[in-house]
């Protein structure tokens, strides 16, 4: 088993947990998008990987392959790989939300 540091990586994204399998790539982080944040700031991203997100705390809502949602504390999102996609956090307090990022060889 291999145990990392946290690497911050911006001021919103902290991936804790690489690690290259012989099938897939696997990226595990934690983020904190602040009170009426949006990412990305304009348009859409999208990622090689597969997204996985479960909120700790507060909801987003967003945009995902044209389709709005909304997402509260406890529950689960997924995104394919490709998929262009955004949120923003429209409450009061911080969004706290852990991710993996899947990438299949």
């Amino acid at each position: 088993m291999e145990i990392k540091q946290r690497e911050k990586q911006t001021d919103v994204v902290q991936a804790f947990f690489q690690h290259q399998y012989p099938n897939a790539n696997v990226t595990v982080g934690y983020v904190t998008i602040p009170a009426g944040e949006r990412l990305p700031k304009e348009g859409t991203t999208a990622h090689h990987e597969q997204e996985y997100s479960y909120v700790l705390k507060g909801s987003l809502k967003g945009e995902s392959g044209k389709e709005p949602y909304e997402i509260n504390a406890g529950e689960f999102s997924y995104i394919p790989a490709g998929e262009p996609h955004w949120c923003v956090n429209e409450g009061q307090e911080a969004v706290e939300l852990v991710y993996a990022m899947v990438e299949t060889k």
